[in-house]
């Protein structure tokens, strides 16, 4: 429990044992009905108040004690063992109560009507205590989400940043210009053409929708734009197979979920016309499936596998599922989930 749990905790045990008790004060009332039944004792009336009190506060500490057999319990949807453990707890304090009064305070009157008392106000004040303990539970999960989203956001903040710093690294750019470069020279009409490709990637990658979501369709549609240019760049050992079929292309999913997994192919595959990369796009269980084939490197490039992690976390937020990966050996695939 945090300092503010505790204070309710205490300020209600303290206000239920009051309450629960104040009943007890019509006997200083000479004349009244109470009067003539029971006799007012000011030590045996605060024994009752501080005895309720602890019984209140010891409901409240194991309930929401983390650590407590009562909240794993709960937490377990152990339902049966978590009421009969706080049974357990009121009848042994009921018995405990009545008992230490009786011989501390030389009660005479009728057995039955002690412990029927205590039955009555401990029933009561752990019903009380229970409608506590539930609004506090409640608070934490309120506080939790709060966290959470607060948590999801700084999240999204960080993938956005490392998203947009790969669209805009110095080695993608350096290979685009260098492409560029040689195009021109050898075919100025196709440089045009490239040109137009590298707008159309950097326009998409720098235009943030209001929605975080984008639908496939558009997706595809700048991605066609940057297999262009990795084909220009691979000088035509890239293939790229797109078999969506129409109704999935109004599905959504988050903004630049496909361009960075096309780069994480060609960084860490070998391509040559022999041997080309190919990557396969189809629709399975209404996932995006992105498979390619595996071509080793000689020497690879060490990788932290920092940019599928970002997009696993981008997905986490926007759509509250993770992505699959899969490595067969042969075959890479990683499946997106859409949102229709």
């Amino acid at each position: 429990m945090d300092r503010t749990e505790n204070r309710i905790c205490w300020y209600s045990s303290l206000l239920i044992a009051l309450m629960i008790n104040s009943p007890r004060l019509l006997a200083l009332r000479e004349n009244g009905i109470i009067a003539r039944y029971w006799h007012f004792s000011l030590g045996e009336w605060s024994f009752q108040v501080l005895f309720n009190l602890a019984f209140c506060w010891l409901l409240f500490f194991l309930n929401l004690n983390n650590r407590s057999r009562f909240t794993i319990y709960r937490n377990q949807k152990k339902h049966g063992l978590y009421i009969l453990y706080n049974s357990a707890i009121v009848l042994t304090c009921i018995i405990a109560g009545s008992a230490i009064q009786r011989v501390c305070f030389g009660y005479k009157g009728p057995p039955g009507i002690l412990g029927s008392g205590y039955f009555a106000r401990f029933v009561l004040s752990a019903v009380l205590t229970g409608i506590i303990i539930k609004i506090i539970l409640l608070m934490r999960e309120s506080k939790k989400k709060d966290l959470e989203n607060q948590q999801l956001k700084s999240a999204y903040m960080v993938a956005e940043l490392e998203l947009l710093k790969e669209q805009m690294n110095p080695h993608f750019l350096f290979n685009s210009l260098s492409s560029l470069s040689g195009v021109i020279r050898e075919d100025p009409e196709m440089a045009q053409k490239y040109i137009r490709e590298l707008s159309n990637v950097f326009r998409y990658a720098i235009t943030q929708p209001k929605a975080n979501l984008v639908t496939v369709e558009a997706e595809l549609s700048m991605l066609r734009s940057f297999a262009q240019l990795i084909n220009l760049r691979l000088e035509g050992a890239f293939q790229l197979d797109i078999q969506v079929c129409e109704p999935y292309l109004l599905y959504k999913l988050p903004h630049l979920s496909l361009q960075p997994l096309l780069e994480n192919a060609v960084k860490h595959n070998a391509a040559t016309l022999l041997k080309p990369l190919k990557v396969v796009m189809d629709i399975q269980q209404e996932r995006l499936v992105i498979s390619n084939n595996i071509w080793h490197i000689p020497h690879p490039e060490s990788s932290n596998g920092i940019g599928l992690a970002n997009l696993n976390e981008r997905f986490k937020i926007m759509m509250q599922q993770e992505i699959e990966i899969i490595n067969t050996g042969e075959l890479f695939i990683v499946k997106l989930p859409l949102k229709a």
